[in-house]
C-alpha cells in the first residue's frame, strides 16, 4: 500500500472481529480502522497477502457490521486490509467506531 493511502484519521479500537478469507475462518482483534482500511491483532492465523477477507464487527448492541477487503501486508501480530470502497455500513461503522474511541492521526 502506497504511503499517501495510509494517511487520514484512523480510530484506535479494539473490538472482537471474525473473519474468513477462502476457506480460512479466524477472529482477532480490530484495533484500528478508518474509511479506507483497518488493522487486525492478535489474530490465529494470517491469510496471504492479496486475500479477499469479509470482517464481520461486533458493536453491541447491533447485528455484525459485514465489510469486504484485501489483505495487504502482515504485521508481527496480524494483518492490515484495504477495503475497496466506502461503502453506507463502512461509514457508519467509522463514525460508531469514532464516537466510543481515541483519534489517531497517520501521517
Amino acid at each position: 500500500m502506497d504511503q499517501d493511502q495510509r494517511k487520514g484519521l484512523r480510530f484506535r479500537a479494539e473490538f472482537e472481529t471474525l473473519y474468513s478469507a477462502d476457506r480460512e475462518e479466524g477472529a482477532g482483534i480490530l484495533s484500528e480502522i478508518s474509511y479506507s482500511g483497518a488493522l487486525m491483532e492478535d489474530v490465529a492465523q494470517k491469510p496471504k497477502e492479496g486475500s479477499m477477507l469479509r470482517l464481520y464487527v461486533f458493536l453491541q448492541p447491533v447485528s455484525p457490521v459485514n465489510l469486504t477487503g484485501e489483505v495487504v501486508r502482515h504485521t508481527d501480530t496480524g494483518f492490515a486490509i484495504h477495503f475497496e470502497e466506502t461503502t453506507d455500513a463502512l461509514r457508519q461503522l467509522v463514525d460508531d467506531i469514532g464516537a466510543l474511541v481515541s483519534v489517531k492521526r497517520r501521517s
